[in-house]
């Protein structure tokens, strides 16, 4: 490994190209023998900080005009948020007496190798937690969670774009 001593030369030279606004690269290949990296270090050192403006980004660019368009917009249906399982689903969600208020019985809780088709995937309590199971209630049909956590996570949009009652943070 060859340590590069800067001369007082090549610092001056270093300076000139550096307010002239090259590139550390552009400074390295003009110097030679030297990596981009070396010259940024330099630069730091040297605590140089103005640098005059490349010619090409001194005047701001024009943008391209564009033509008219005369183009009728179709309305489409809004979808937020994660719409991966959001099917076209019109199902009837009654009460899950069982998973009510997020109160799980003890038969019913599921590990994540116990959980198929059938169960509600909800999660409750924390992952790494010993206390931490699955609902396992019955699952709607095409859903992964039972009527309770259903409403839960499929919110209409209409509702969740209502203000809530809870007090905001400032």
């Amino acid at each position: 490994m060859t340590v590069l001593t800067w001369s007082d030369d090549r610092v001056e030279q270093l300076k000139k190209l550096w307010e002239s606004g090259l590139s550390a690269s552009q400074i390295a290949a003009e110097l030679g023998n030297v990596t981009r990296n070396a010259v940024i270090g330099k630069v730091h050192r040297l605590g140089l900080s103005g640098r005059a403006k490349a010619p090409s980004t001194a005047a701001p660019r024009q943008r391209k005009a564009r033509p008219a368009q005369h183009m009728m917009r179709v309305a489409r249906p809004v979808s937020r948020g994660n719409t991966a399982l959001a099917q076209a689903f019109e199902v009837e969600l009654e009460p899950d007496p069982i998973a009510y208020d997020n109160v799980v019985p003890m038969s019913q809780r599921l590990s994540l190798l116990e959980l198929n088709e059938a169960t509600c995937h909800w999660p409750v309590g924390d992952p790494s937690s010993p206390e931490f199971f699955f609902c396992g209630g019955k699952a709607l049909t095409g859903l992964p969670y039972c009527a309770h956590h259903s409403r839960v996570a499929y919110q209409p949009a209409g509702d969740r774009r209502r203000p809530s009652n809870k007090p905001q943070l400032k």
